[in-house]
């Protein structure tokens, strides 16, 4: 490629300009061609780097900077890694002060850069601002020491070289990476396993690797894995591990890069289906072709964990050596070790491989202990091929297991441990299939593996004091519950049998009740586990999907769950399962209902009635307690309760029914609509009531105008008074990240009743736009009408993508076919929508127009 030259004028200039930016775009689409016939990740970084120094080389010599100042490549494009749309990192050094008219020529240097299609980040330093910068930043301190000459003076490069050695000191240099690490795997939860893994610097991705380098190569510890390899800071197996990881993670970023044409370093949806199929992946009876893909992309990342994990302790101990004086023999076996347990002898666990989980126990029983010394790590990892079938029916190992289960403390942290390094799923074969297996249901938010341990965790959160907090009566429930450790069974093997085929509870049912048996444990204590495992989904479907209000479903639960201790347990286990699919699925208003529900459901197995006259009672007493807190006599109510039926006290609490009636005793007959809203008694979100003369397409109004604020309908309670008006009470969420509700509360009062009130034509469904997940794991919708147990209404069920106006959509439907609402049971799962609506109309006892009316919602409900 020619040097640009100044000389030409300005029209020349701007010739040799495009003549460069198209040099570089044809050589940068052969570059591309060249990997797609023939990948190679290392290759195609090095030619890359070569074309784009190249590039700088010429401008930089046609601009005519002072031969004093250099140009030098930092970041990962001084390292020589620089990837097909990633930045072209520079620093312009300079010996001192910048001379004048020397920043005008920096800045068109940039200028130009930027005109022929480089996207250059770059900053100008003199060898002192260097230092400072360096001192502050260990980011910058890094990119400096990764710095390699382009262009200008060679003599002021080794001035800086010589600078930035002679202040290098590589103890105080390894704790700061360390710590950068620690603080950026932070970020990440310190997890891998993300639907979307960022693939540079996600715990697991190349920054790990990078990582290990940036601290070797100052050091003068090795520069690459052969040469670590060498130096005996791992294996040659190891480092051959480590290169092929380090080639799939180069390959997944450039193909990422290509396919997203620009920088994107994070796997997303939109690209995972088309980069598993250019690297061969096909999908089969199960399992999309992405989805092998990322499991092959979460076993790469778990194993740099591992890797990453024992090369920075092995570096760590050459770099900070230990002193004898700082081991303590624990036992025959292992010993304490700068505060890591470490083996006393290297074949341990070859030797005795029942030391393998005594480890973990010790680990456990010794919280001044913060994990294992790089050997020991790389002896246990070697070591649990030792975990066979033999080992599995031992019955001291089956023993430690369970004591590890047992423990007061570390349990999460040691299953987790386990998990990294292989032991989990040798000691149980079932645990293997799901290692880094993603759940495409657009909820779970982590691998089934991951999923599994934060329900242990979230469970073990219930049994600690300092988490108290979060929720009172799980804390209050476990520390009643005997043998708790049992629900932590129930969690490993509650999703063990995802991905199989068939119905993953029952069929992880059998490998739980397995399990029980080889662990010789009580056949109560099985029983309890097999139940979870079998019916773990069976509360928060009875709670979200059905009406706890009403006794006999409240009757037909209580009688699945038999005893108070299932049920016990059973409650636990939900709140700690929902809460372990994703942050955004668990809210107060879903803990209200299974709350509402385990409470009902404990009155009966105590013995005690739930009968409909018993309830309606109760509430109506409690109510009238409370309307006496206002001042109001104890007739203000009749009224208004005397156009109320049974079937509206049953499905409003005494609250509730108080709060109504304070606001409408004196506007029984009143023309106007009335909107009340208030803060949601659940803790979270708003409780809106609407007391309207009934009127034809009124909850398709309703959901229209919420839709239009932004905010989502979670649950409705729907009933018309035997004088012709609608009482209905909604539970409303708004969808930003903190929403303002008590401001809200004027807006929809006012609001709401005005547009109930004129009646206005309704507005054709909004074109929402779906979201990235739904589009690239779209949901096929399904409609369901069948008449209930009584035959007094029918059930609607409704499973779809969610999207804003969905349920809008389909009220504007059932108002077509004048079909009434009397309930409303709205369940989103992060982005799937499963419903459930109470109805009845003439047109359901008309075969030929309920299969229009589920035609015309299926189209409602299509994208």
């Amino acid at each position: 490629m020619g040097a640009l030259s100044l000389e030409t004028g300005t029209g020349g200039a701007r010739t040799e300009l495009a003549r460069v930016r198209d040099t570089l775009q044809s050589e940068r689409v052969a570059l591309k061609d060249r990997f797609e016939g023939q990948p190679n990740p290392a290759r195609l970084l090095r030619q890359y780097r070569l074309l784009v120094d190249r590039t700088l080389k010429g401008m930089w010599n046609a601009i005519g900077l002072p031969r004093s100042v250099a140009l030098l490549a930092v970041g990962g494009y001084g390292r020589g890694e620089l990837f097909p749309h990633s930045d072209v990192d520079l620093l312009v050094l300079l010996p001192d002060a910048p001379e004048p008219g020397l920043t005008p020529k920096v800045e068109d240097l940039i200028g130009r850069l930027w005109d022929v299609g480089l996207e250059v980040g770059h900053s100008v330093r003199t060898l002192a601002q260097c230092d400072e910068e360096s001192a502050k930043d260990i980011t910058v301190r890094t990119t400096l020491l990764e710095a390699r000459l382009l262009a200008g003076s060679r003599t002021l490069y080794r001035r800086f070289l010589g600078h930035v050695q002679s202040r290098f000191d590589p103890q105080a240099f390894f704790s700061a990476k360390r710590l950068e690490q620690e603080q950026r795997h932070a970020k990440f939860q310190d997890a891998a396993y993300s639907l979307e893994p960022n693939l540079k610097e996600a715990p697991g991705g190349l920054r790990d690797l990078q990582t290990i380098l940036w601290i070797a190569r100052p050091c003068d510890l090795g520069c690459t894995w052969t040469e670590l390899a060498a130096r005996g800071f791992v294996t040659a197996q190891e480092a051959r591990q480590l290169a092929r990881h380090q080639g799939l993670l180069r390959e997944l970023r450039i193909r990422l890069h290509y396919a997203a044409g620009r920088r994107e370093d994070r796997l997303l949806f939109d690209y995972q289906e088309r980069i598993a199929r250019e690297l061969g992946y096909a999908p089969t009876a199960h399992r999309r072709a992405s989805e092998l893909l990322m499991q092959r992309y979460y076993r790469t990342a778990k194993s740099v964990i591992q890797l990453n994990t024992i090369m920075l302790q092995n570096l760590g101990a050459a770099i900070i050596p230990a002193q004898d004086s700082e081991r303590e023999m624990i036992n025959e076996r292992f010993q304490a070790v700068r505060g890591l347990l470490d083996a006393r002898s290297p074949d341990l666990f070859e030797r005795e491989p029942g030391a393998i989980l005594e480890s973990f126990l010790i680990l456990q029983q010794r919280p001044d202990l913060k994990g294992m010394t790089a050997p020991t790590l790389r002896a246990l990892w070697r070591a649990r091929l030792r975990i066979d079938a033999g080992f599995r029916r031992d019955p001291r190992h089956r023993a430690a297991f369970l004591a590890i289960l047992q423990q007061k403390r570390g349990v999460v942290h040691e299953l987790r441990r386990m998990n990294q390094y292989g032991i989990l799923s040798r000691y149980l074969p079932p645990f293997r299939r799901i290692v880094g297996q993603m759940q495409y249901d657009l909820f779970h938010v982590y691998t089934v593996d991951q999923h599994i341990l934060a329900v242990v965790r979230n469970l073990r959160r219930f049994t600690m004091v300092e988490y108290a907090h979060e929720y009172p009566l799980c804390s209050r429930l476990i520390a009643e519950l005997e043998r708790h450790w049992l629900l932590y069974v129930a969690a490993i093997f509650h999703d063990i049998a995802k991905g199989r085929g068939g119905d993953h509870s029952q069929l992880g049912a059998i490998d739980a009740a397995r399990f029980c048996g080889m662990h010789e444990m009580s056949r109560e204590d099985t029983d309890l586990v097999v139940f979870l495992v079998r019916n773990h989904l069976v509360m928060s479907t009875v709670a979200q999907k059905q009406d706890p209000s009403d006794p006999e479903v409240v009757r037909r639960f209580a009688d699945t769950v038999g005893t108070e201790r299932r049920l016990i347990a059973l409650y636990l286990f939900t709140v700690a399962d929902i809460r372990g699919t994703s942050p955004k699925v668990w809210n107060a208003w879903r803990g209200k209902l299974l709350e509402d529900l385990f409470h009902l459901s404990r009155r009966l197995l105590r013995g005690e009635e739930i009968g409909y006259d018993q309830s309606i009672q109760a509430k109506q007493a409690e109510a009238k307690r409370l309307l006496r807190l206002y001042a109001l006599s104890d007739t203000v109510q009749d009224a208004l309760w005397n156009e109320l039926d049974v079937a509206y006290f049953l499905r409003h609490d005494a609250q509730a029914i108080a709060w109504q009636t304070r606001h409408l005793h004196y506007r029984v007959a009143s023309e106007k609509p009335v909107v009340k809203a208030r803060l949601s008694p659940a803790g979270e979100g708003l409780q809106v009531m609407i007391y309207v003369p009934d009127q034809r397409d009124l909850f398709a109004r309703i959901c229209g105008f919420f839709s239009s604020i932004g905010y989502n309908i979670v649950d409705a309670k729907i009933h018309t008074t035997r004088h012709g008006y609608a009482l209905d009470t909604f539970q409303v969420m708004g969808t930003g990240q903190m929403p303002h509700y008590r401001d809200m509360i004027n807006l929809i009062e006012h609001e709401l009743a005005d547009g109930l009130e004129h009646k206005a034509p309704l507005p054709p469904q909004p074109r929402a736009r779906l979201s990235r997940q739904l589009r690239h794991f779209p949901i096929t919708p399904e409609v369901h009408i069948l008449p209930d147990e009584k035959g007094q209404y029918f059930a609607l069920s409704i499973i779809a993508g969610d999207r804003p106006g969905l349920l809008y959509g389909i009220a504007r439907v059932l108002g077509k076919y004048d079909i009434s609402l009397h309930t409303a049971q709205i369940v989103t799962l992060g982005e799937r929508a499963e419903d459930v609506f109470r109805i009845s109309g003439a047109a359901l006892t008309n075969p030929k127009a309920v299969l229009l009316l589920e035609q015309d919602l299926l189209e409602a409900l299509q994208p």
